[in-house]
């Protein structure tokens, strides 16, 4: 049986084969049983490369913090992981300097990433642990946000929209005006980097060129 490691959009576990393009972690979650106990264990949601200096880790291992991994940096951002400032140093500045650059509100680029760090756990889950999510139109949303329809995620891609899952995406066929209003899973704060200029690596499957 696989772990439950997986992480959608929604920040939630689960269980599957499918490994993903990133790992990341919240601290350790995971009991000596390698059963999920807790959600989160910090406030600095990261999301790390799959290999980093050929270190070797045993996945769920006791005494270390839970191995997650993600489809793409799309979901892992939309979960509401950032960049880890180790193994992804150079991805690390440039997405802490455009999220202060898009989100004056909270001070220069100087700002410690403990103040980002902060401010995407308030959008990504409530008091009652559930996703935080907000309500726009989907012309007013760019590349690489994920929003939810029906329960189902989507990626807006290339003015197109793509049915997420653990495996990949699904070129899909919405029945939705441009003026709509969507729920978006991908936290307020960093759909604003995406409007400036800030691009996620997709899965290749939403590649439609």
């Amino acid at each position: 049986m696989p772990l439950q490691n997986r992480v959608d959009p929604w920040g939630k576990f689960h269980a599957v084969h499918s490994r993903g393009n990133w790992m990341g972690n919240r601290g350790k979650l995971h009991d000596q049983d390698k059963q999920i106990v807790s959600q989160w264990r910090n406030k600095s949601w990261v999301t790390c490369a799959l290999n980093f200096k050929d270190r070797q880790r045993e996945i769920f291992s006791p005494n270390s913090y839970s191995e997650l991994f993600f489809l793409d940096e799309a979901t892992a951002l939309a979960a509401g992981h950032r960049p880890c400032a180790e193994c992804r140093r150079e991805r690390y500045k440039e997405f802490k300097t455009l999220w202060f650059t898009a989100n004056t509100q909270f001070g220069g680029g100087t700002s410690s990433i403990s103040l980002i760090d902060k401010q995407l756990h308030l959008e990504r889950v409530d008091q009652n642990k559930k996703k935080v999510t907000f309500t726009a139109s989907l012309n007013s949303l760019p590349d690489g946000t994920i929003f939810e329809h029906d329960g189902n995620a989507y990626l807006i891609w290339k003015g197109q929209y793509f049915l997420w899952s653990h495996d990949g995406y699904l070129k899909s066929s919405l029945a939705l005006k441009t003026r709509d209003c969507v729920s978006v899973l991908t936290p307020e704060s960093i759909v604003a980097i995406y409007r400036h200029g800030f691009k996620p690596q997709i899965h290749s499957s939403a590649d439609c060129d």
